[in-house]
C-alpha cells in the first residue's frame, strides 16, 4: 500500500513561544486545507508502559484504536505522530486545526478548521484528558469569554 503524504509548504516551527515549541503559518491557509499528514508509530500496552509512560514522550501520544477480527471490538493502543504531528500545541477554545486518524493507513490527517492567518499558530484540541493544567479552561471557568463566541453574537 502506498500512502500519499501532504503538507502545506508554509509552516515553520518556532522554538521559543510562550507554549514552548509551536507550528506557525508563514502565509494564509484556507479552511479545509490538509495542513499535514503525519505517519504514526503504534505502541502496544506493554511497549507504552515499559518505555514511554514514564518519559517525556508520554505527552506526545495519541490514543489509537486497534480492531480485532470481525467483532469490531477495539483495544486502545498509543501512537506517536511523526513530523509536525506532535508539535501542534493545544487550545481548549481557539483550535484552528482538526485532526482525524486514518487507522488503515496509520496516519493522522490535520485539516484547517477555518482560515488561518499569516503568522498565526496552528492549534489543535488534545481532548479532555490532559496531562497538564489547561490554562485556557481555567480562564473560561473564571468567566472569560471565548472571542469566537463573542464575534458570533455581533449583528452585521
Amino acid at each position: 500500500m502506498t500512502v500519499p503524504l501532504q503538507r502545506v509548504g508554509c509552516l515553520e516551527l518556532i522554538l521559543d513561544t510562550p507554549r514552548g515549541r509551536g507550528v506557525f503559518s508563514t502565509r494564509k491557509i484556507e479552511a479545509g486545507t490538509v495542513v499535514d499528514t503525519a505517519p504514526v508509530i503504534i505502541l502496544n500496552k506493554e511497549q507504552f508502559d515499559n518505555y514511554i509512560r514514564h518519559s517525556l514522550l508520554q505527552h506526545y501520544t495519541y490514543n489509537w484504536p486497534m480492531g480485532h477480527g470481525t467483532t469490531r471490538k477495539y483495544t486502545i493502543h498509543q501512537a506517536i505522530a511523526l513530523g509536525l504531528g506532535s508539535m501542534f500545541n493545544h487550545s481548549s477554545w481557539r483550535q484552528n486545526v482538526g485532526w482525524k486518524r486514518d487507522l488503515g493507513k496509520e496516519v493522522i490527517v490535520y485539516t484547517a478548521l477555518r482560515d488561518i492567518a499569516e503568522g498565526e499558530e496552528l492549534l489543535i484540541s488534545y481532548g479532555s484528558h490532559l496531562t497538564f493544567e489547561d490554562v485556557e479552561a481555567a480562564r473560561l471557568e473564571e468567566g472569560e469569554e471565548d472571542v469566537t463566541d463573542v464575534l458570533a453574537r455581533i449583528d452585521i
